[in-house]
């Protein structure tokens, strides 16, 4: 999911109400009432309906704290202060963080953990799982990746349009590169919004391993590493790139009015796309990724060591997020389920999006997680792929010369983590 930028007033303002306002180790236990922390704008409350509505004895209070860094936030001032909620989600790229000190949290195999864990992806749960086989979280989703493409404008350029065509075009990502090359040459307009995100942050994510050895030590300037900067560096030398910061105003504004007609893009993505474009409804499509497989995005639930309804929030947990809970939330969210079982089941493969000329997003978006590695996630994680992306944006930008881009990446790199 996206991070969203937050100020330290924020943060400091949310972690203040909730530590007031949770019930926490101290006082009287209700043993079907669990307090649940969430971060916003993903429609919990809608998981939350169900569950309630199938146990009516049970109260749910649900927190939507902010964004996923607020709720981050909060969550480390609660387990330094002792009060916790019972249950929160934590996101992928924040996990990390928590898994440094996992006796802050309710090691899940005591409640029935290793009964179900072999129901996820196992590079997901490797995630949350500790090295003496602890489990403080159980994924709730992943976000896979896809090549959103708008058809009209393939058309223009005389390229096929057809899905599975336009996936043949590019298995490797130096083949993406000529695609590129090709429509720029028909279109004399950008082929892809930016490179940072649509080629490194996605190419990054589809090796065995990302910034740390399978030993769990810092390795980022490893040779896969390179490899996604590398090429990177040659999509944006092939003048392919629109220079569009995801997310940003540009971004948005380019996309309304087709100024480039590719976005690499994970499954939740394509809500935001619908927001921001709505006017190019039916104009889209969605291709396989170059290199078939790859995942941005993600989240879990833990449970804090010292919740005072560990049983209640693990029922939940149980229930909402088995193969049956994650498939109907996919139906009826959209999030992408981390449960492979389901993943051939026919209301899964049978989903289509009419914004994305009826694409089957269900098959499309669960083969590219089916292919990945388990790779270690470590605690700099977010600061090294954050300071890779920056490097690669000021290239972008006219601010650091191509040449010197992987050196001047290092250091910041290095910086970033003090090692």
């Amino acid at each position: 999911m996206k991070r969203v930028r937050t100020t330290a007033t924020a943060v400091i303002a949310a972690a203040a109400l909730l530590l007031a306002g949770c019930g926490g180790s101290d006082g009287k236990s209700d043993p079907k009432t669990f307090e649940f922390w969430s971060f916003a704008n993903i429609n919990q409350k809608a998981d939350v309906d169900v569950y309630t509505k199938a146990h009516p004895d049970v109260r749910v209070k649900l927190t939507e704290v902010g964004s996923t860094t607020e709720t981050a936030q909060a969550l480390t001032a609660a387990l330094a202060g002792g009060k916790v909620p019972d249950l929160v989600l934590v996101q992928a790229d924040d996990l990390p963080k928590f898994m440094q000190s996992p006796d802050n949290f309710v090691d899940l195999t005591t409640l029935g953990a290793n009964d179900i864990k072999g129901n996820y992806l196992d590079w997901v749960m490797a995630q949350s799982t500790t090295k003496d086989g602890k489990i403080i979280g159980v994924p709730t989703d992943v976000g896979g990746l896809a090549v959103a493409y708008r058809t009209d404008l393939f058309k223009a350029a005389g390229l096929p349009t057809d899905r599975d065509e336009v996936s043949k075009l590019w298995p490797t990502w130096d083949e993406f590169i000529n695609v590129g090359k090709q429509y720029v040459q028909k279109t004399g307009k950008p082929f892809v919004d930016n490179t940072p995100t649509s080629v490194f942050f996605q190419a990054v994510n589809q090796g065995s391993q990302r910034y740390y050895s399978a030993d769990r030590q810092l390795d980022y300037d490893n040779e896969q590493v390179k490899a996604a900067f590398d090429v990177t560096l040659k999509a944006f030398d092939a003048g392919i790139s629109a220079k569009q910061g995801s997310f940003s105003s540009g971004w948005t504004a380019a996309m309304r009015k087709g100024d480039y007609a590719v976005v690499c893009s994970p499954s939740w993505m394509l809500s935001q796309m619908k927001t921001n474009a709505p006017e190019t409804n039916g104009k889209w499509d969605i291709a396989t990724i170059p290199g078939g497989s790859g995942n941005w995005g993600g989240s879990f639930l833990a449970i804090p060591k010292r919740a005072k309804n560990a049983k209640a929030a693990w029922n939940y947990i149980s229930e909402m997020q088995s193969p049956k809970g994650q498939l109907d939330h996919f139906l009826m969210q959209g999030s992408l389920p981390t449960t492979p079982s389901v993943y051939t089941d026919p209301q899964l493969v049978g989903k289509t999006d009419p914004f994305f000329s009826n694409a089957p997003i269900g098959k499309i978006y669960t083969q590219s997680v089916l292919g990945i590695k388990p790779f270690y996630f470590g605690p700099q994680d977010g600061p090294i792929g954050t300071e890779f992306l920056n490097t690669l944006t000021s290239v972008e930008q006219g601010k650091v010369a191509p040449a010197n881009a992987w050196n001047t990446a290092l250091t910041n790199v290095k910086n970033a983590v003090r090692e």
